[in-house]
C-alpha cells in the first residue's frame, strides 16, 4: 500500500510531487546538479534516516567502505553526526558528496542511482521498492531488522550487510555488498525483482488498483 506522491507512481495528480514537509532543510539543487553529472547507475546513495546515531567507529567504516570502491556516492549525514566523519571524507568531492539532508524521492528516482544503502526504515523501504532501487540494508533498531529480512529474503530486492560480534558493519563487508548488488552475481536477479515491485506499486496506487480501492473504501 504505497503512499508515495502520485507523480512518482500513477501520475494522476499533477501537483502531488512531495509529502509537503521536511524534518530538515534539503540541499536540493546541490544534490540534483551533482547527480545530473554522474553516469546512469553509478551512484551509491547512503542515508540512515532522521534518527539513527551510529558510533564513530561505524561511521568511519562506512566512510572507508565508500571511499575504497569505484562507485560515486551521495551520503546524507545529519549535522549532529558530522563530527564523527573521518577527515579524508572532505577530500572526496569528485567522487562523493556529503550533505546534511536531501530530497530523497527525487534522489531515488534519479537514473544515476545504482543502489541505496539504508537503515531499512519502513518509509525508505517503501520508497525504494516503489521506485525500483536495489538496496543494501544496514538495520539499526526497532522494525528495521525485520524490514531488512524482507528486502533480502522475501522481496529479493537487495541484501543485508552483516554486523560483526561488536555490532559493526565493517568496511570490507559494506564494499562487498554494494559490489554484489551493482555488478555481482545477484545483480540481474535483484534488478529484475526491483522492477517487478515497482510495476506492482504503480498498479496498486493507480486507478482501480488495490491501494486505490482501499483508500476509496476507507473514505467511504
Amino acid at each position: 500500500m504505497p503512499t508515495l506522491p502520485s507523480m512518482y507512481l500513477d501520475q494522476q495528480l499533477k501537483d502531488d510531487t512531495d509529502y509537503g514537509m521536511n524534518l530538515f532543510k534539503p540541499h536540493s539543487s546541490v544534490c540534483m546538479n551533482w547527480l545530473n553529472a554522474k553516469p546512469c547507475g553509478s551512484v551509491v546513495y547512503v542515508s540512515f534516516g532522521s534518527m539513527a546515531a551510529f558510533e564513530s567507529k561505524q561511521m568511519q567504516d562506512i566512510a572507508w567502505g565508500l571511499n575504497q570502491n569505484n562507485y560515486n556516492f551521495l551520503w546524507v549525514v545529519r549535522a549532529t553526526e558530522e563530527a564523527k566523519l573521518p577527515n579524508f571524507i572532505n577530500d572526496t568531492a569528485e567522487k562523493g558528496l556529503v550533505v546534511t539532508w536531501n530530497p530523497q524521492l527525487e534522489v531515488l528516482a534519479h537514473e544515476s542511482i545504482g543502489c541505496f544503502v539504508t537503515h531499512c526504515g519502513f518509509n525508505s523501504i517503501l520508497e525504494a521498492l516503489s521506485l525500483g532501487v536495489p538496496m543494501v540494508g544496514v538495520p539499526y533498531w526497532s522494525d528495521q531488522a525485520t524490514n531488512a529480512k524482507f528486502v533480502e529474503d522475501v522481496w529479493g530486492i537487495g541484501i543485508r550487510a552483516k554486523m560483526d560480534d561488536k555490532g559493526i558493519v565493517r568496511r570490507d563487508v559494506l564494499e562487498a555488498c554494494m559490489k554484489e548488488v551493482i555488478e555481482g552475481e545477484k545483480k540481474n536477479e535483484v534488478k529484475m525483482n526491483a522492477m517487478k515491485w515497482k510495476k506492482l506499486a504503480k498498479e496498486g496506487i493507480g486507478d482501480g488498483g488495490s491501494s486505490d480501492k482501499n483508500i476509496d473504501e476507507f473514505v467511504g
